[in-house]
């Protein structure tokens, strides 16, 4: 019934589509108790009436709420897809603005640690990430090609690897590193305990990535290297590898944002990266939301570089298999 009401009548389902939308939408931000202030701001006769009825003011704001997103999006199909991505891009981040504003944030004090956090924050945590990445890479690449092992030995330490490093939270695995350690006679500093435990961790979660990605390339493509006569090695360095790269590609990129994320978590061994820097800095004046949203920012700007850097990787292999 309803699917014959949209074929026969397909402008009048749209246009009733499109208010259900508006209608839920307005519900949600009325239930979630979007307050009314701002209206009294940008109408100030309007004001005494919200403060006197207090849900009116609620159901008001969120309904012009909801036709501002409505005119918000036919104006946004005005442009092209390119525009379309700029401006829903600085809208969002002009809300994300406004929305640390309302912390009544002081910039004064974020202007005067923010170059310290940088030189020495930024810096500790692209060292560690950048050689946890190598090192895990080179696990994961090493751990792949033993789980396809056809050894039972070499297949079992595969295995009971990856099963114990991504079963056991990270942070776990930092104290146990740092601290578990010294038990046996190794003492171990914090950064390289730090870049062990990522590079482990991550290791083993980019192990079953790279065992996809060649399992992924068909068996032909092994059987006509080995009639060439290429040598084992040979097939999976110039042959498997290059091909499966599309494949790995897209989740291994996805892992080193998290781990530059989760580079984080050696600040609990005293590893003066971002996070360290956050919160000891916004201790001196109790200034804590100012370092923890600055230190949030610095990450976001390292994830977009990392994302870019992705992007372009992927290009380039994509041309390859293209070709």
């Amino acid at each position: 019934m309803i699917g014959r009401l949209i074929l026969s009548y397909p402008e009048a389902s749209r246009r009733i589509g499109g208010l259900l939308i508006l209608l839920v939408i307005a519900v949600a931000l009325y239930s979630l108790g979007i307050s009314g202030a701002w209206i009294g701001r940008l109408v100030p006769p309007a004001e005494t009436y919200l403060v006197d009825y207090p849900s009116a003011g609620r159901a008001m704001s969120a309904a012009l709420i909801a036709i501002i997103m409505a005119i918000n999006w036919k104006l946004l199909h005005l442009f092209n897809r390119r525009y379309q991505i700029i401006a829903v891009w600085l809208e969002l981040f002009g809300l994300l603005m406004v929305f640390f504003y309302s912390f009544d944030l002081s910039f004064a004090f974020i202007a005067k640690k923010i170059g310290f956090l940088i030189t020495q924050g930024v810096t500790t945590t692209l060292f560690i990430s950048a050689i946890s990445i190598v090192i895990a890479t080179a696990i994961a690449l090493a751990g792949a090609i033993a789980k396809l092992s056809r050894n039972g030995v070499i297949y079992g330490l595969a295995t009971f690897y990856t099963s114990l490093f991504r079963g056991l939270p990270l942070l776990m695995q930092i104290y146990i590193i740092y601290l578990g350690l010294p038990q046996v006679g190794y003492v171990i500093g914090a950064i390289p305990a730090g870049i062990l435990a990522l590079s482990l961790c991550y290791g083993a979660y980019m192990t079953e990535i790279f065992r996809a990605g060649i399992e992924s390339i068909s068996r032909g493509q092994t059987e006509g290297a080995t009639a060439l006569g290429l040598s084992p090695s040979q097939t999976m360095g110039l042959v498997i590898l290059p091909q499966a790269m599309r494949v790995i590609i897209p989740p291994t990129g996805n892992q080193f944002i998290a781990m530059l994320k989760d580079s984080s978590l050696v600040s609990v061994v005293g590893v003066w990266e971002i996070m360290y820097l956050a919160r000891t800095q916004g201790q001196t004046e109790f200034r804590h939301i100012e370092m923890l949203i600055t230190a949030s920012m610095i990450y976001w700007l390292l994830s977009i570089g990392l994302e870019f850097m992705q992007s372009r990787i992927e290009e380039r292999f994509g041309r390859f298999n293209v070709r």
